[in-house]
């Protein structure tokens, strides 16, 4: 597979709701420790003949009659922006990882007698100290360095388990950061043998870390409850820990009461008002780990709702910048659609197109990676020179992820030779894949049947992408 260009992309691991435990002699009722939770919160064209073939085959390629320059600047240093430069990372206050240690790991190809000195001398130095804050912080250290050791590493479970009794002992104590740690490690099912989630160890220690204030904690505990995940399912005291955390700052906490009362969710009534009054706050506190409530309240600006939220699509575009700008696969691709076919009040311009479809292809968004396909197929003068390898490589990274569109495109590139060797063979094995996923022109080329038309071969221009088949 060819070099692909890309971004360098910003660590994102996504968890599930996790839970907290006690230890025998901390435990508590739910009805005890819910009375302590506070209620309420404080552009293209081409003359080759390979391309008109592959428009025949696909569909139209990307709108050749786009403007290639925006208002703001060049093409060419936005373009290049894009492929090449580095995105600076936006600091979380509610990080989902449990540490962040990049500027203490050995690296993935140190030796593990890297990270057993580094964690030696970091013991030494817990060990001289009685703050909790610096053991805690070891504990986590240790957590990490076992996530990057191979299951069968004797090491592997000595960190994790020298971690989970460090944790213990400093939960014991009351403090908040190790009682999440450590119900975050059970939640995980790191110190499993089996490697299961023991979520009824993890919950109460949410519950408990909530109660000293812990924003995260209180988030998890919310989605135990939701889900009944180490209890019984209650929305009401979901409600109540979504307050709490929302109460001490957290965006994604808000974001999820204002989808519960536009929607009636968790027990609560139908109420648009006070949904949007949470996606709003929500917004006002976003960040890179949760910029998900700018998405959605742009959204809700692009359809409006009756009576409560107007349609305004330039706001609706500045909310889908921001939350592109931190990252946010969905939005970058909508901004990348909305630049390429003149949606949303946006002038058509290839630059600006190709820039989101970048950001949202380097987070992993299947569809932008196959709109950069077309987008390099063709090229765009100016902005994009043609590449068939790029265009393969695209093709490919969307395949890998499952799109049956792309595995079909793929089958055609190694049928023709379309960046990269033909061969027929492992053609029929993408046609094969792309079938099973339901593509239909892949299933009439596994019965023979040419590959089939949706446009004449000269270049048009689209409104819509429902009119092109490679999109």
């Amino acid at each position: 597979m060819p070099e692909i260009a890309t971004f360098d992309t910003i660590s994102h691991e996504i968890e599930g709701p996790t839970n907290e435990v006690l230890l025998s002699n901390k435990t508590t009722t739910e009805e005890e420790q819910t009375k302590e939770i506070s209620p309420n919160p404080s552009t293209h064209s081409t003359s080759s003949s390979r391309t008109s073939s592959v428009n025949e085959s696909f569909g139209s390629l990307p709108n050749t009659s786009t403007s290639s320059t925006s208002s703001s600047g060049t093409p060419n240093a936005l373009i290049n922006h894009a492929m090449n430069s580095s995105r600076t990372s936006v600091a979380s206050n509610f990080s989902e990882q449990i540490l962040d240690h990049s500027h203490l790991k050995p690296g993935r190809d140190a030796s593990l007698l890297s990270y057993a000195q580094t964690i030696n001398m970091y013991r030494e130095n817990a060990k001289k100290t009685n703050n909790p804050d610096i053991q805690c912080d070891f504990a986590g250290f240790m957590i990490e360095a076992a996530k990057q050791l191979p299951e069968d590493d004797v090491s592997k479970r000595e960190y994790l388990s020298e971690a989970e009794k460090l944790l213990k002992q400093l939960t014991v104590k009351g403090h908040a950061e190790a009682q999440y740690m450590l119900g975050k490690l059970y939640s995980a099912g790191l110190s499993s043998k089996k490697g299961k989630p023991e979520l009824d160890k993890a919950f109460p220690l949410f519950v408990q870390a909530s109660k000293h204030s812990h924003a995260e904690a209180s988030l998890s505990a919310a989605n135990c409850y939701e889900h009944g995940l180490g209890c019984r399912t209650n929305g009401a005291k979901a409600v109540l820990f979504y307050k709490k955390a929302a109460s001490l700052g957290h965006p994604g906490a808000m974001r999820r009461l204002g989808a519960a009362y536009l929607n009636g969710e968790m027990g609560t009534a139908k109420n648009a008002k006070e949904g949007v009054k949470w996606y709003n706050r929500s917004v006002e506190a976003v960040n890179a780990e949760f910029p998900e409530a700018l998405y959605d309240l742009a959204e809700l600006h692009i359809t409006g709702v009756p009576n409560v939220v107007f349609v305004d699509l330039n706001y609706a575009v500045s909310l889908l910048n921001q939350a592109a700008e931190l990252g946010y696969g969905p939005a970058a691709f909508k901004l990348g659609e909305s630049y390429e076919y003149g949606k949303l009040n946006c002038q058509p311009d290839a630059a600006l197109s190709i820039h989101y479809y970048t950001i949202a292809a380097e987070k992993g968004h299947k569809e932008a990676c196959f709109a950069l396909t077309a987008w390099y197929l063709v090229g765009s003068p100016g902005v994009l020179p043609q590449s068939d390898e790029q265009a393969y490589g695209w093709a490919k990274r969307a395949a890998d992820m499952g799109l049956p569109k792309a595995e079909y495109a793929i089958g055609y590139f190694t049928e023709v030779g379309i960046g990269c060797q033909k061969n027929s063979a492992l053609a029929l094995e993408w046609y094969q894949k792309a079938a099973d996923n339901g593509d239909k022109r892949a299933i009439q080329r596994l019965q023979g049947k040419p590959p089939q038309e949706k446009l004449p071969t000269e270049t048009k221009k689209r409104s819509s992408q429902d009119d092109c088949k490679i999109m």
